[in-house]
């Protein structure tokens, strides 16, 4: 939770309320992270590590769409400011995309907030492109617009 708090600190000030920042270290958001670390079979929390501290993580799964479809999606991938350009974000993503490979799926998606220009490179430099498709999100004092964007699932670690 502190990862995600001091990302979203740095990356969205100015594009969210106090109260959204506020919001991360509830107890609602506690809970939210013990159920996503028991959610089982499809989801996905993986960390990045720096020797033993914690730098960064990254949430994704495989659910089910209308009809037979079914979607790969990066829920979330953050590493803290002070840990960054490491290669832990790219670590990362290539991880997911294995886990997601491995349930079956070629492509992935993910949710960018329009006016991370940081994010939307990122996912860029691995291949994902918008798709076209937009959101509008409540922030309590005003919205935030997410692109979604989307790639291949079939990326590697270059060592």
């Amino acid at each position: 939770m502190g990862i995600q708090d001091r990302t979203w600190r740095t990356a969205y000030a100015g594009l969210l309320p106090e109260e959204a920042f506020a919001s991360l270290t509830s107890d609602a958001a506690r809970s939210h992270w013990t159920d996503a670390v028991h959610a089982g079979d499809g989801f996905h929390l993986l960390v990045a590590l720096e020797g033993d501290e914690i730098v960064g993580f990254a949430a994704a799964a495989r659910y089910a769409g209308a009809g037979d479809l079914s979607i790969a999606e990066v829920s979330a991938l953050l590493v803290e400011p002070r840990w960054g350009r490491r290669g832990h974000g790219g670590r990362l993503l290539a991880t997911a995309a294995t886990a997601l490979r491995a349930a079956g799926e070629q492509t992935g998606r993910v949710w960018v907030p329009e006016a991370d220009a940081a994010s939307r490179g990122f996912y860029a430099r691995a291949g994902w492109e918008p798709d076209g498709a937009v959101r509008t999100l409540d922030t309590g004092t005003g919205t935030i617009r997410e692109i979604r964007m989307a790639g291949t699932l079939d990326l590697r670690l270059v060592e």
